[in-house]
């Protein structure tokens, strides 16, 4: 007989270490291009060479002559797709995905042919000697912000919000300031390379893909090859990363396509130079803010209008303007977001999609505010503290964003700090601090999870969540202990196979919230049954749940984790380098469920906030419509000798409306982070940097204190 364990210390709030570690240390844990399968093909993506135009020729026979080549499937000979349809994000997918349906060609690396041969080497061998002639056409990849062609582009918000007279307000105020800001196109870069393995058998559909939800998957690949989802089986394990890029992509489409035809199993696999073309990206950004305030600082008037890029075939906007809906209010309050169409290829979401590089602008501009008006940073900003939704009128579900701000500062000697720019020297260094709030949305989506109940005391959940290496899958088997009054030893928890059910993706920091609602759902219901019965028979007892009617019952509020970021830098006026010599951020994020992962995932972004502030910068060649350095040595990040000193931690901050009380941490380490860097800069400096990243020419161009 089995007995549920009424004495129960909480796994929930203690550090863990992951329960997968060791499968992925020694090797154990295989990802999606390293799973075997008998009798596997490879296929080798070919991507276009020229940025706009239509295929004229594809001279396909001496590559199907190559050793090893079993075929070549390109517009002419490819299964036909269905692309009219909304997928899973609310819109039509990107033809980008929908591979070899036409002869068009609207941006360089558009994928035009797929090579499929009996080993990887040779696949690639015959791709690279695939001759593909082009009738040519001029095109345009220049981005500079305002066109006269930008339009606006609702996306996951309304594109316009606005409220009040703004050039009343404007011209009321004591004090205004009207900046400019710009950041770069970014790449999401992660560690493991996209790639997936399609098969037919028993005429079921199977994928082995290493994406950010397996539920995502299966819809778009039902939808666009018309077919049963229920017939769709997509698995994804492992995954060594994804920030946003790991959803639909070309190479599982070509996957499928290549063992439909050839009727055995395909892998196809990216390179990291093609990740920089069919992977998506973060679109650069032109900001303009505008604000006005009265001679205390208090804002009357707030204006924050972004304009990003988007391909010619698919329409995606970054929402820069949408972070000031929720971080300050003012009498007059608009915002914007607007985008021009290019010949590049489709951006997608990246870490804190409009909120990363929205903050950079929005903070900065405070910070530029604080001066003027002769305040603190932060006391500039608690001054400006909103009591409900700026734009929304909504309560918010917690804000403790000035307790963030007062252990911060405490924490990171603020007190001590002289307002005065240019003055704290360390032999060639000039030091600067500086801070920025942060804020991410908390929401949640509908999931369904099973947990089953053994002979043996143990239990399994099944989930069909994606662990992309924020840990996850560690963090559900504790609240799954948790919710069954067990220790986590007990519990097995699987995840990343469809066949579990649907459930939200890894995306929006909603994942770990939204699956731990449906696991504590379920396990909620298998204790209680536990309790009222007399044992467990051989085959287990399995509870389903679905959280969907839970999820819609919640009332209407702002709910978002907040945080402040604080950074101290070096500059040396003379070659331009800048140093981070120390970050801190705290956070107020909901519960913590597992201090070790979740203390990862803060300073992972925190990281990614000094990559962005000094590092990361994709160019494109006007001439070819191509990058200049598309691989990891002419796409710099920060790297272990960047991050000398970074720490992060929280405050309480449990989200009473959720049955475990999670808010989310995924994202909202980057936003603010790049913006706290370059007001340190100034602090160091007396030169403020309105463009990213803050590169040793600019600075060297900028000027500053002399040597």
């Amino acid at each position: 007989m089995t007995t549920v364990t009424t004495a129960h210390k909480n796994a929930v709030g203690t550090a863990h270490t992951r329960v997968e570690g060791r499968d992925k240390v020694t090797g154990a844990a295989r990802y999606a291009g390293e799973v075997p399968f008998a009798d596997l093909a490879h296929g080798w993506l070919v991507l276009s060479t020229v940025a706009r135009g239509r295929i004229r020729e594809i001279d396909t026979a001496p590559v199907l002559g190559l050793p090893g080549v079993l075929a070549v499937l390109d517009h002419r000979n490819a299964p036909r797709v269905e692309t009219d349809y909304a997928g899973l994000m609310g819109s039509k997918p990107d033809p980008t995905c929908a591979v070899f349906q036409h002869d068009r060609v609207p941006h360089l690396g558009w994928p035009v042919a797929l090579v499929v041969a009996e080993t990887s080497e040779q696949a690639r061998e015959a791709a690279e000697a695939l001759v593909v002639h082009y009738e040519q056409e001029p095109h345009d990849v220049d981005f500079t912000g305002e066109h006269p062609d930008a339009y606006a582009l609702d996306g996951h918000m309304p594109a316009v919000a606005e409220k009040g007279d703004l050039d009343a307000e404007l011209a009321a105020s004591a004090v205004v300031l009207d900046a400019e800001y710009t950041t770069p196109e970014e790449h999401h870069n992660p560690m493991e390379p996209h790639a997936a393995t399609a098969r037919w058998e028993d005429g079921r559909l199977e994928v082995v893909d290493s994406n950010q939800g397996a539920t995502w998957v299966v819809g778009e690949l039902a939808s666009l090859f018309s077919l049963d989802p229920a017939s769709v089986r997509v698995r994804s394990e492992h995954v060594g990363g994804g920030f946003g890029s790991k959803g639909v992509r070309a190479h599982q489409v070509a996957a499928v396509m290549a063992a439909t035809v050839l009727q055995r199993p395909v892998r196809v696999v990216l390179t990291r130079r093609q990740m920089f073309s069919l992977a998506g990206y973060r679109s650069p950004t032109v900001q303009r803010v505008r604000l006005g305030a009265d001679a205390e600082g208090r804002l009357r008037a707030l204006e924050h209008r972004s304009v990003s890029l988007t391909s010619t075939v698919h329409e995606f906007v970054e929402p820069s303007a949408g972070v000031a809906r929720v971080m300050y209010d003012a009498d007059a309050h608009h915002t914007a977001n607007r985008v021009v169409r290019l010949d590049v290829p489709t951006p997608t979401w990246m870490r804190a999609p409009g909120e990363a590089p929205g903050s950079f602008a929005l903070e900065a501009a405070l910070d530029e505010l604080a001066e003027k008006c002769g305040i603190d940073p932060i006391e500039l900003r608690l001054r400006n503290e909103p009591d409900k939704g700026p734009v929304s009128g909504l309560p918010f579900a917690g804000r403790d964003l000035p307790a963030c701000f007062r252990e911060g500062a405490r924490r990171f000697g603020w007190a001590d700090r002289d307002p005065r720019p240019g003055l704290r020297r360390d032999g060639r260094w000039l030091l600067g601090t500086g801070t920025a709030a942060a804020s991410f949305h908390a929401g949640a989506m509908p999931s369904t999870a099973t947990v089953t109940a053994h002979p043996d005391g143990t239990f399994t959940v099944r989930i069909a969540a994606a662990d992309i290496g924020t840990g996850a899958r560690t963090a559900l088997t504790l609240i799954a202990a948790d919710a069954l009054r067990v220790p986590p030893e007990r519990v097995r928890v699987r995840i990343g196979d469809s066949d579990f059910g649907p459930a939200m993706i890894a995306g929006g920091s909603m994942g770990t919230r939204s699956w731990a609602w449906a696991v504590t759902a379920a396990a909620d219901e298998l204790r209680d049954r536990l309790a009222l019965g007399t044992g467990v028979p051989a085959e287990g007892i399995t509870v389903r749940s679905d959280t969907t009617a839970a999820i819609g019952a919640l009332a209407p509020a702002e709910r978002h984790s907040f945080g402040a970021q604080f950074a101290e830098v070096a500059v040396d006026v003379t070659t331009g380098e800048v140093r981070v010599r120390r970050m801190l951020g705290i956070f107020a994020a909901g519960r913590i469920v597992n201090p070790l992962t979740a203390r990862g995932q803060f300073e992972g972004g925190m990281v990614w906030g000094i990559s962005m502030a000094l590092h990361e910068e994709a160019i494109r060649d006007r001439a070819t419509g191509g990058h200049v350095g598309a691989d990891l040595a002419g796409y710099h990040v920060a790297t272990h000798a960047d991050v000398p000193d970074i720490e992060a931690d929280w405050i309480e901050d449990a989200d009473p409306r959720d049955p475990v009380g999670i808010k989310g941490i995924g994202e909202i380490g980057i936003v603010g982070a790049a913006a706290a860097i370059a007001n340190a800069v100034w602090h160091a400096t007396g030169v403020r940097h309105r463009s990213l990243p803050i590169r040793p020419d600019r600075v060297i161009l900028a000027g500053g204190p002399s040597a």
